[in-house]
């Protein structure tokens, strides 16, 4: 009995082993044949030099949707279809903030409404500034105390995290509730602190929301700007005026796009993707044109290699991300209703910088069913797999049950650049792009495979 049960044990550890050198070898294949055939950095190129920023609703962003599109279809797709959504649109316009001392001469200072903000409709709106260092330190504050003054939230973006969006997380509730909580004392403004790694004088927007029906401005201003007001408050009063024409201008109709290779075994839907949209500075080429380009490059490797996928492999180029999310709350919709069946969906929305792992939001079955491949991904730099969350679009598919992933990219200088004038193709590495493009598609090859 002894000798048999050895026998059943070492054929099943040949087995794996056998197994476990096939995928090696494949794993190889995908990544030689990305660095070096791969068109994710070209494509990366057109997309923002051509075309540059694509804020939802805008020209722009509706020439993306036609050039993904024919991208996916030059990839291989075998199907490529537009996915209407209904998107909110929202203009910048012109704006200036100046800042009045002392000595009675106004300074102008770098700044950008905050995306979704309402602005002061191309009329000066002046005040007092007061500054707060924290939340705590503003719900101290008295409504008398706040009343027809611009509240200034000088909380920094934290050092202290290795993993930088654990300090985008902590900071992030300045962005998005200033204007509400100083509207709700009686305020006129709302400044914060740009939500910023990096010690420059760039400043940052993003998605604030209102809490109700009073709708007053929110500034952002740059870390080395907020350094120098703070100074400057601990020994004078200081004005501030605001000239903005920001503001939602309705919705319009427009798209996600998607293509796909159909399943041989199955019609089962594996999802890889990206947000199309951006902000309306810089060239979104981080955020997220990255996500973008090495989605296609998965659908493109499978064609090129030829791995005939036992599952429908299906990249998602979401609409409005950056302030609505309407692309992927409308993929997930129709997925329920189709009755459409996902085994898995990952989605690349932290920068192209290199890969260091992917981020798994699932049961805990599924999960060391993935860590159980991590040696296969080592020699590629792809190490972390410890994480538990997935990308933003992909929320609806997780509400739904699905196992949802994300690219974890090293992330120490994504929040110097990100949302501002600075997200430029030029701060993108070729090698560090494709790279996660390499991780992406090794990763679908093994859930094709084995799910």
């Amino acid at each position: 009995m002894k000798n048999i049960l050895s026998t059943i044990l070492l054929a099943g550890s040949i087995a794996v082993s056998a197994q476990a050198k096939e995928d090696s070898i494949q794993f190889a294949k995908i990544s030689t044949e990305i660095l070096n055939k791969g068109k994710g950095y070209t494509e990366l190129r057109e997309l923002t030099k051509n075309i540059g920023h694509r804020l939802s609703g805008s020209e722009s962003y509706e020439k993306a949707v036609q050039w993904s599109a024919q991208k996916l279809r030059e990839a291989g797709a075998d199907k490529v279809w537009l996915q209407e959504v209904m998107i909110p649109v929202w203009v910048r316009g012109k704006e200036s903030l100046y800042i009045k001392t002392a000595k009675g001469n106004w300074k102008s200072l770098k700044m950008l409404s905050l995306g979704n903000s309402e602005g002061t409709g191309g009329k000066d709106v002046t005040g007092e500034i007061i500054m707060v260092r924290s939340m705590e330190e503003y719900q101290k504050l008295s409504p008398e105390q706040v009343k027809d003054k611009i509240v200034f939230f000088n909380y920094p973006f934290s050092q202290s995290y290795i993993e930088t969006f654990l300090g985008y997380s902590d900071a992030a509730k300045y962005r998005t509730t200033a204007a509400s909580l100083t509207a709700k004392k009686g305020g006129k403004f709302a400044i914060i602190r740009s939500l910023s790694s990096a010690f420059d004088d760039v400043p940052h927007t993003g998605a604030m929301r209102y809490a109700d029906e009073q709708k007053i401005p929110a500034v952002a201003i740059g870390s080395t700007t907020a350094d120098e007001l703070a100074e400057l408050l601990q020994s004078q009063k200081v004005t501030a005026k605001l000239n903005s024409n920001c503001g939602m201008k309705g919705e319009r109709r427009s798209h996600s796009v998607i293509g796909e290779i159909t399943g041989k075994k199955d019609q089962s839907v594996i999802v890889v993707g990206g947000h199309l949209d951006s902000w309306d500075v810089g060239e979104g080429a981080h955020d997220d044109g990255a996500g973008i380009v090495q989605s296609i490059e998965v659908l493109r490797t499978f064609k090129n290699l030829g791995i005939r996928n036992n599952h429908s492999i299906r990249v998602v180029c979401f609409a409005n991300e950056e302030n609505g999310v309407r692309g992927g709350v409308q993929y997930g919709k129709i997925a329920k209703e189709s009755n459409e069946k996902h085994l898995f969906a990952i989605e690349s929305d932290a920068g192209g910088f290199t890969p260091r792992g992917i981020s798994l939001d699932m049961d805990p079955e599924k999960r060391k069913q993935i860590q159980s491949w991590s040696e296969l991904f080592l020699p590629y730099g792809i190490y972390d797999f410890k994480n538990t969350y997935s990308g933003t679009d992909l929320y609806p598919l997780h509400d739904m049950g699905i196992p949802a992933a994300e690219l974890v990219p090293d992330s120490q200088r994504y929040f110097d650049i990100h949302h501002t004038e600075e997200d430029t193709f030029e701060k993108v590495n070729r090698r560090e792009l494709l790279m996660g493009a390499v991780a992406m598609t090794q990763l679908i090859y093994m859930i094709d495979k084995n799910w």
